[in-house]
């Protein structure tokens, strides 16, 4: 199973209370099931709005069971900021 990191901004990052954070997943909806799991609350209501880039890709319309993670991956969970 690949590990990698897990880095969280504006919202997301005050919602999850840390800037960032381990992954072990196969694809990004695995990641992101642990990640509401182990934050139950508000970040599971701020993922729903955010964008997700994935090592500097972005995953756009894809859906989060077919997006493979690597080890010593990163995924980057951007939530809508105002103003750009």
């Amino acid at each position: 199973m690949p590990a990698g990191t897990i880095r969280y901004w504006a919202a997301a990052k005050a919602a999850a209370g840390t800037a960032e954070e381990s992954y072990r997943a196969a694809t990004l909806k695995e990641a992101l099931d642990a990640v509401r799991e182990q934050h139950p609350g508000e970040l599971t209501r701020v993922l729903q709005r955010c964008s997700f880039l994935i090592d500097g890709d972005p995953v756009g319309t894809r859906s989060h069971e077919t997006v493979r993670l690597a080890e010593g991956g990163t995924v980057e969970v951007l939530p809508p900021f105002a103003g750009g």
